[in-house]
């Protein structure tokens, strides 16, 4: 199994990490020809969705990996990525890949000093930790979304088909109850 990692921004390398604390081989992605062979999943990091959005287009990245989620690419995406893959964010006009149907709320919790860190339950799984950085929240999912985790009555993960996405960077931490999770049930399924 193969997980190729946007390294455009943001805490990639710690995607890395995890994934080969599981014992899967990752790879970065800084460039078109770094595609060309493939992979079995996709993960988005965090960092500054606008930032991001347009260096995909910049390095021609964008439509390839759009047309591979909308094929069924497995894809996780964490606090921008989750952005990246909303169908609607409000307050910002970075248009993304728009494959997920959920309304994401970009900066949800304020700036900087809105950071905070939380346990909870994750698809069933209590007391997972969880890193919340200038992040988002979904403010609605529609038919189909599988709603996997909240925090003070407001969604930060969930899924739908080959898309899973959390509003916190589970990276940030030794817990890998999110990674495995996306493997499992996502690029396994």
């Amino acid at each position: 199994m193969s997980i190729g990692i946007l390294a455009l921004q943001g805490a990639f390398i710690e995607h890395v990490m995890r994934l080969r604390e599981l014992g899967v081989e990752a790879f970065e992605i800084r460039q078109l020809r770094d595609i060309e062979d493939g992979m079995d999943g996709l993960i988005l990091p965090g960092g500054e969705s606008t930032v991001i959005s347009k260096l995909l287009r910049d390095l021609q990245l964008f439509d390839p990996l759009r047309e591979s989620i909308e094929n069924g690419l497995p894809v996780f995406g964490t606090c921008a990525g989750l952005l990246l893959l909303a169908k609607n964010v409000v307050n910002d006009g970075a248009p993304g890949f728009a494959v997920m149907d959920i309304t994401a709320k970009r900066n949800a919790y304020g700036r900087q000093l809105g950071s905070f860190l939380a346990k909870e339950s994750f698809a069933g799984v209590p007391n997972v930790p969880m890193t919340f950085i200038r992040a988002p929240f979904i403010e609605s999912v529609g038919a189909g979304v599988e709603i996997l985790a909240q925090t003070g009555g407001h969604i930060v993960a969930a899924r739908q088909d080959n898309v899973l996405v959390t509003a916190f960077h589970p990276e940030l931490g030794d817990d890998v109850t999110v990674h495995r999770y996306f493997l499992d049930n996502v690029v396994d399924s």
